[in-house]
């Protein structure tokens, strides 16, 4: 029986998946950035010519959707060893940006109009 997935331990295999290739070298900040940013491209890549309408229905096709998967997949990957690599828990990351945009991007309140409304910067 397999442990259950967790960010903790898929980082330790892709740890591992390096070490065992002598990969970890090339594995600097730098390029892990530069692999995340390519892998998320070639993820937008999939959308390019997609009317909004397409996208939404993209993972219909078995070929399509298996594509995606695996670009998800190689950013995450990607994303998680560069967390490793710098000692960034992602999830504590993300729950600290969560709530920094919770203060920065009230919800609106019903005497509050919609076309009020901005989008966030990231």
């Amino acid at each position: 029986m397999t442990e259950p997935l967790d960010l903790a331990r898929l980082q330790r295999r892709l740890a591992a998946f390096a070490a065992a290739r002598n990969w970890q070298p090339y594995h600097t900040p730098k390029n892990l950035a530069a692999a995340l940013s390519v892998e998320a491209s070639e993820l937008v890549e999939i959308f390019q010519w997609l009317t909004p309408e397409e996208s939404a229905r993209v993972m219909a096709d078995p070929g399509t959707a298996h594509r995606v998967t695996d670009e998800v997949a190689d950013v995450l990957a990607y994303l998680l060893q560069f967390c490793d690599v710098l000692g960034i828990d992602p999830l504590t990351a993300l729950d600290a940006k969560i709530a920094r945009n919770e203060q920065r991007f009230p919800a609106p309140g019903p005497e509050d109009g919609a076309q009020d409304r901005q989008l966030p910067e990231s």
